[in-house]
């Protein structure tokens, strides 16, 4: 297959596109008509398990407006002594079953794994559900901030995770580089899977961490225009960022739960998921040994 990478280590002259950056509503908009046929169906896919055993288990993380937030937490069942941490972001369905296995499967690789919870316990089966829910986040994103911060400090004090990433799909792509935002310079390693990029390039020169991000040709929801404008904005920035782009898929490509699955894109994109990880994330990167 093809696929198109950009490679941002050093600060470059470039121009930022022009494109309309969507509004929330717009973005909302957008995203349902992405979902319009789709649904979080079982797919074979999410039968793969973790590379090694592990443990996961609901965990009272934050608490938010008054309430409690729970996420699923995720570890190697023979790992001792602290792991690096990922906070996991869910896709606009939420934290249902297929993000669980996701989090068992970063887990399987040497991480303490924190999906968090976005949507106050729910999650949703059909796209009309899930726009509602989605909505309700944008409502108020101050608790969405809230809920993202306390997961950061729950795996840096009760994990004691040295080093902590953030990963994220869909919506939780978007949540993903804005969790980056939030923590530019402590969080060590971010992943945007077909998330709502930034163009604001004041705010992305404040990134320290190296960002990878991976999105479909065919998406109609985050065009390639918006990609475009997106690594421009990134290299005017000197931000330390790889963007990769896969032909003939589009939105939700990397969802083995979906009805948009494809196997090629989500296959290579996961390798590179796994790498930057590991080459950021691991102990022995802060030793100077090379990663495995």
């Amino acid at each position: 297959m093809r696929w198109f990478c950009l490679s941002v280590t050093l600060c470059a002259v470039g121009f930022l596109s022009n494109a309309h950056a969507m509004n929330d509503q717009e973005y909302i908009a957008a995203m349902s008509a992405e979902h319009a046929s789709d649904t979080p169906a079982a797919n074979p896919m999410l039968e793969e398990g973790p590379k090694v055993p592990v443990k996961g288990e609901d965990v009272a993380y934050a608490t938010v407006n008054g309430g409690t937030v729970t996420g699923y937490l995720s570890r190697p069942v023979e790992a001792e002594g602290p792991l690096p941490g990922i906070i996991v972001i869910h896709e606009w369905w939420g934290l249902n079953d297929n993000i669980r296995r996701m989090t068992d499967k970063l887990a399987g690789l040497g991480y303490q794994a924190l999906a968090v919870d976005m949507y106050n316990g729910q999650s949703a089966e059909t796209p009309d559900g899930a726009r509602e829910l989605m909505m309700q986040v944008f409502n108020d994103e101050d608790a969405a901030e809230n809920n993202l911060r306390q997961a950061y400090e729950y795996l840096e004090s009760q994990g004691h995770a040295a080093r902590i990433g953030v990963i994220g799909w869909c919506f939780g792509g978007g949540w993903s580089l804005q969790t980056a935002l939030m923590f530019p310079k402590q969080i060590d390693a971010a992943v945007m899977y077909y998330g709502r990029p930034v163009t604001d390039v004041a705010a992305l020169k404040e990134l320290a961490m190296p960002l990878i991000g991976f999105f479909g040709e065919e998406d109609q929801g985050i065009t390639v225009e918006a990609v475009k404008g997106f690594e421009n904005a990134l290299k005017e920035a000197g931000v330390n960022a790889e963007i990769h782009e896969y032909p003939g898929a589009g939105h939700a490509f990397a969802n083995p739960s979906g009805e948009n699955y494809v196997p090629e894109a989500a296959g290579d994109a996961w390798k590179r998921t796994v790498k930057f990880l590991d080459e950021h994330l691991k102990s022995h990167h802060d030793e100077g040994e090379p990663a495995s």
